[in-house]
């Protein structure tokens, strides 16, 4: 298995490259609370997967990472962009960088997982931290959109055993809705897949990618929002 956090903070021009080959989420997102005129705060933005596409619609967007490369990418995607209304900050799930009631919407895409899968947050203190992080920053009726992995490399949803109780949580002890769709990676062809997803996710899933012969490898993601009262 590759090592994420070396990835994070060390590849982020790669990383971007594989996650690019995803389509944009902004629709999605905007279907489960209109996007214009909001003050965003994308967590655990990454390289800008969700901070660029969302930019053009919101009033603001704040993008918060703990790899200073990845924000660095996501800056230099959102100039590109043309995109001024937004800002960059380090830091992390449980001590987001904003102010008490300063935003009506937070998203957080294939990242909250990593402080509360089963061997990270034994016990959902953690993810119960997390979460009331969210309601300090979000506004009354604010909502959190959260994106992680239903299982990358198959034809229906398998998602990791090792973050199954996260996701129940989520459901069950925090009231978030949830739902699973396909999110398929296409790449410029079948040597790209192999390649990308053999550096993000490991010789396994390389090895079948190889095998498949593909530029397409799929993929199914859930989505789980909340809005707090």
């Amino acid at each position: 298995m590759s090592d994420h956090e070396s990835i994070y903070r060390h590849e982020a021009e790669k990383y971007d490259k594989l996650i690019s080959a995803q389509p944009s989420l902004r629709e999605r997102i905007n279907a489960i609370r209109p996007l214009a005129g909001l003050d965003v705060i994308d967590l655990g933005a990454g390289t800008g997967r969700l901070t660029v596409p969302l930019a053009v619609a919101v009033r603001s967007i704040l993008a918060v990472d703990a790899a200073e490369d990845m924000l660095r990418v996501a800056a230099h995607r959102l100039q590109a962009a043309g995109s001024r209304n937004w800002r960059t900050a380090v830091g992390e799930h449980r001590r987001i960088p904003a102010t008490d009631d300063s935003a009506d919407l937070l998203v957080s895409g294939w990242s909250v997982c990593y402080s509360t899968s089963a061997e990270a947050d034994p016990t959902g203190g953690q993810l119960a931290a997390i979460v009331a992080e969210m309601r300090r920053v979000l506004r009354p009726c604010g909502t959190a959109v959260l994106f992680e992995t239903m299982g990358t490399g198959f034809e229906e949803p398998n998602p990791p055993a090792f973050l199954l109780d996260y996701y129940a949580a989520l459901e069950r002890e925090h009231g978030f809705a949830h739902d699973v769709f396909r999110l398929d990676y296409t790449f410029a062809d079948a040597e790209e897949a192999e390649r990308l997803t053999r550096f993000f996710f490991g010789d396994e899933l390389g090895d079948r990618t190889a095998e498949r012969g593909s530029p397409v490898v799929p993929e199914y993601a859930g989505v789980w929002w909340r809005t707090f009262a």
